[in-house]
């Protein structure tokens, strides 16, 4: 099969009920669709699709890791993927008409003639949607081995300057009083 047509699924042969598919996702993928936000992805993605009689519910989880760099000290940084997203699928006479005036993201309409259904668009949108959109180290790693030492010093020197420039005035002799 290739590699486009992997994600495609022939929904017309399949009987109404639930028929599970599942994605076993590497680099390449991500880099054919663009994806430049992280490196060395592992991502799983098993698909249930729920077929019914004019519509099909997909239920996406996804699973596995990827490597991002860290927002506080920008060195590389693990992080897990995890979420689970739902889509429904409708067939419809006119769905380009149907799809822009459709306000759900979350609902999308297919021909009644289409057989074929490519989840490959889908598949890349949940994954990025999986990623944490803050990236830091654990509490407990934080200023460990693992991170930049000179971009937390300089982030530290960076803090201390910006709490001088806009310590007030107005409050500095009171401080005096604290003492007494």
């Amino acid at each position: 099969m290739g590699k486009r047509r992997a994600y495609e699924i022939a929904f017309v042969g399949l009987k109404p009920g639930i028929h599970q598919f599942n994605y076993e996702l590497d680099d390449q993928f991500f880099v054919e669709k663009g994806a430049k936000d992280f490196t060395n992805a592992n991502a799983n993605v098993k698909l249930l699709l729920d077929k019914h009689q004019g519509f099909m519910l997909l239920t996406f989880e996804i699973g596995g890791k990827a490597d991002v760099n860290c927002d506080r000290c920008g060195n590389p940084l693990q992080i897990g993927l995890w979420d689970e997203f739902k889509m429904v699928v409708k067939l419809v006479d006119n769905p380009e008409e149907m799809n822009e005036q459709e306000e759900d993201p979350d609902v999308f309409y297919i021909s009644r003639t289409e057989s074929h259904l490519d989840v490959s668009d889908w598949i890349y949108e949940f994954v990025l949607l999986s990623i944490p959109m803050q990236s830091m180290c654990d509490e407990k790693d934080m200023g460990g081995p693992q991170c930049n030492q000179e971009v937390l010093k300089k982030l530290k020197e960076m803090e201390a300057r910006h709490k001088e420039e806009h310590t007030n005035p107005l409050w500095k002799g009171l401080e005096q009083f604290k003492k007494n």
